[in-house]
């Protein structure tokens, strides 16, 4: 449901890097009022106002401890954490899938189960407790509903000459909404050979590469694109602030659109400079009155089955996913054989 632009905030914390690498892994490192949180894009707001600047505000005024946040693309921030794994910088990641079971197989995750987290579904935490979801997400494409008289409705009218120059969507195995286009396409195209084909005609409309996912939406919403690729509850709650974009989903070779769920994943680093800081913003994230807000804040969905969303956002939400049918990817087997189906897009369509 890996989202993916470097923003500010990625700049400022690469600038405080040797900073924190002084302080990795000391005594009074792991004492400090400090975590620091490595996320896929989508919910810090643009301007402040996402559900991630509240919890955060919210956590640095219970607990004192501040969040010092660096975000990008999934595959990025697991990358990053990957090349920190000997002197590890973050204390929480928390991507897309199936970049968190990357990070997990890759020995970046520790064992942790959050409090409040028998109220997350089975499908959506580690079996070995190394991750859980903390925010329930879908995969989604956004249109321009300015330039469009309706949104697109399957794959096919994507090759259409009205969108050449006017389609663009991030990169599979940097981004993990990228990623979920592969993913998609394969399902509604029955196969990935079928998938990449389809891939290879549509990049005669396509822009070009993107490494974030969260770039894309505010080009739509000025008419610079038509179409791109995105995920629900990133798109949605940046249409509070531009007006223009429309939320779909490609449909299926049944005509029928379709999605599945790409929640926020979220793990404990191992050997995190501020562990125990990490533990409690997790145990944070998944609390009660922080849960409520994933839909009221955020626009996404709440993790935890126990939250029953009313609010505006959420009734909204619902009438977004009306209609939609929705597959479940194996997401083990993806992270698995994601190098080759990467390597074969590449191929494919010649990026």
């Amino acid at each position: 449901m890996p989202r993916t632009r470097l923003t500010l905030a990625v700049a400022l914390a690469l600038l405080a890097t040797p900073v924190l690498s002084a302080c990795g892994g000391s005594s009074a490192a792991s004492d400090a009022k400090v975590v620091t949180v490595y996320s896929a894009d989508g919910l810090k707001g643009e301007n402040g106002d996402g559900w991630y600047d509240k919890v955060f505000a919210d956590f640095q005024k219970q607990t004192g401890i501040k969040v010092k946040y660096v975000e990008g693309g999934s595959g990025e921030m697991v990358q990053r954490a990957v090349r920190e794994k000997s002197n590890p910088q973050a204390d929480v990641l928390v991507t897309l899938p199936p970049f968190i079971q990357e990070a997990d197989r890759k020995g970046l995750l520790q064992k942790y189960g959050p409090k409040d987290s028998g109220q997350v579904g089975g499908a959506d935490k580690a079996e070995d407790g190394t991750w859980t979801s903390v925010v329930g997400n879908y995969f989604g494409f956004v249109y321009d509903k300015k330039e469009l008289k309706r949104a697109p409705r399957t794959w096919d009218e994507l090759l259409d000459a009205t969108y050449k120059n006017k389609l663009q969507y991030s990169t599979p195995g940097v981004a993990g909404d990228g990623t979920a286009v592969l993913i998609k396409a394969v399902h509604d195209f029955g196969g990935k050979e079928a998938a990449l084909a389809y891939l290879k005609k549509l990049q005669a409309n396509n822009v070009g590469p993107s490494a974030s996912t969260g770039k894309l939406a505010p080009k739509v919403d000025k008419g610079e694109l038509l179409v791109a690729n995105g995920d629900v509850q990133m798109n949605y709650a940046q249409s509070k602030s531009m007006p223009n974009l429309g939320i779909w989903f490609p449909a299926g070779k049944d005509g029928k659109p379709t999605t599945f769920a790409l929640p926020y994943e979220a793990g404990l680093v191992t050997r995190a400079p501020h562990s125990e800081n990490g533990k409690k913003l997790l145990d944070f994230m998944l609390a009660q009155k922080q849960q409520q807000e994933v839909s009221e804040i955020g626009g996404g969905f709440a993790a935890r089955q126990d939250v029953k969303a009313t609010d505006t956002n959420a009734i909204a939400l619902t009438k977004v996913m009306d209609g939609v049918e929705f597959f479940e990817p194996d997401w083990n087997d993806i992270d698995k054989n994601l190098t080759s189906y990467v390597e074969d897009w590449k191929s494919a369509t010649g990026s």
